[in-house]
């Protein structure tokens, strides 16, 4: 594996960990996919520094379990904003 990818992958399990980030956040931040992000965590940072993986997978697994709550929320904010709109 490419030096600059292995420290990627450091960087992005880092930051997950210190700003409890989403995939999509992370993807953002890094200027990379999401698939890329998810790779770095998932399967080369597990070669790399297996603790550092375990931890962000940790916070991962938070953010996956409470998407569709985010989701709902973001719907509930869209649907009272229009209806601010049309009265």
């Amino acid at each position: 594996m490419k030096d600059y990818i292995s420290e990627r992958a450091v960087r992005i399990a880092n930051y997950i960990i210190q700003n409890n980030a989403t995939v999509r956040q992370t993807a953002q931040s890094f200027g990379v996919s999401k698939s890329t992000v998810h790779k770095d965590v998932a399967e080369r940072l597990l070669y790399i520094n297996p603790h550092l993986a375990a931890e962000a997978r940790k916070v991962l697994d938070v953010n996956k379990s409470e998407r569709h709550i985010r989701g709902g929320l973001a719907t509930r904010e869209k649907y009272l904003h229009q209806h601010q709109l049309q009265s």
